[in-house]
């Protein structure tokens, strides 16, 4: 499924037409027409307000060979934590460190609650050692 038919099949399963779904992400009508239609791609910050307004991940916007709207979502607020910290690049970091951890729960039924701890647990140890490291070493001149 592409980036086009997943923004249109999930605004439909919200019941939001074009016009709601832009007000929700904060662009034009003509921009999301132009998502659904002509192949346009959004930008990350842009893909992440779509996914939280249509309540599905932000993996299955921006890769084609995802398939489940909901895969990678509970890692969604734990990423945001960290990116409104330390910017992008920490986001990706901790998305991975998630990810890899995941795979601790493979094979195995784990509790959303227990899943959400493992990860809040996981984004506290990162976002301690980056303010550690911050101190430390101050930060990089641009």
């Amino acid at each position: 499924m592409t980036f086009s038919d997943k923004i249109k099949v999930s605004r439909e399963l919200c019941n939001l037409t074009q016009q709601q779904l832009a007000d929700k992400v904060g662009v034009s009508k003509r921009t999301i027409a132009s998502y659904e239609s002509s192949g346009a791609i959004a930008r990350s910050s842009t893909m992440r307000k779509l996914a939280v307004a249509l309540n599905v991940s932000y993996d299955y916007l921006s890769n084609d060979e995802v398939t489940d709207p909901k895969q990678g979502i509970e890692k969604i607020n734990h990423i945001e934590e960290v990116r409104g910290q330390f910017g992008d690049k920490a986001a990706l970091e901790v998305d991975e460190l998630l990810e890899r951890n995941a795979a601790l729960f493979a094979g195995g039924e784990l509790s959303e609650e227990a899943k959400d701890a493992f990860f809040t647990a996981v984004t506290k140890a990162y976002l301690e050692c980056k303010e550690e490291a911050r101190k430390t070493y101050g930060r990089k001149k641009k």
